[in-house]
């Protein structure tokens, strides 16, 4: 029971991770471009019943050419269990679509929508009755911090908490800052 109640949590991250902003602008491409290559780092379920538990993730970030989004494909590792990740969004008319394993008619989730700003990205996030929000935000040129939160009444309430650093040479420019 815990193992699914992990994965369910890492689930939010990984589609929250990989999901990109609602209304599209010229930059939000370049933003995507910038979580290209390899990422690694740990995290920690902040609330609710598994908080305390710690994981630790190593992904592969990669973009489309053809529209602006990204795909985050690796695995999260809870002590001995290592779960699947893969996240994918791409812009669809003036708003990002995407799913994180198989969306929310499986196991995983739905990312319907969100926005680029500077450094960070924000996205709406959902699995049948449970909505909430992710933000990915960049600390370094080879730093990201992301906060996966679960509405609950009309508040969103933090739930997992990752710090992502690159491991690899991809070279990147700076995002602007807001």
């Amino acid at each position: 029971m815990k193992r699914s109640a992990t994965a369910a949590a890492l689930s939010l991250f990984a589609c929250a991770l990989l999901a990109p902003p609602a209304h599209a602008r010229d930059n939000d491409a370049e933003f995507f471009r910038t979580v290209e290559g390899q990422w690694t780092g740990p995290g920690e379920i902040v609330a609710g019943k598994y908080k305390g538990t710690k994981f630790t993730c190593t992904l592969d970030g990669t973009t489309p050419a053809e529209k602006p989004g990204m795909t985050l494909d690796g695995s999260c590792r809870v002590g001995i269990f290592n779960q699947p990740m893969k996240a994918t969004v791409i812009r669809s008319g003036n708003s990002y679509k995407g799913t994180f394993l198989d969306g929310s008619a499986g196991k995983g989730l739905d990312i319907t929508g969100g926005n680029v700003a500077g450094d960070r990205v924000v996205l709406s996030i959902s699995r049948k009755q449970l909505t909430g929000a992710m933000q990915a935000k960049f600390t370094s040129d080879n730093t990201m911090n992301v906060t996966i939160s679960v509405r609950l009444e009309d508040q969103l309430i933090p739930v997992v908490g990752v710090s992502l650093k690159r491991v690899d040479s991809v070279a990147v420019g700076s995002i602007a800052k807001n």
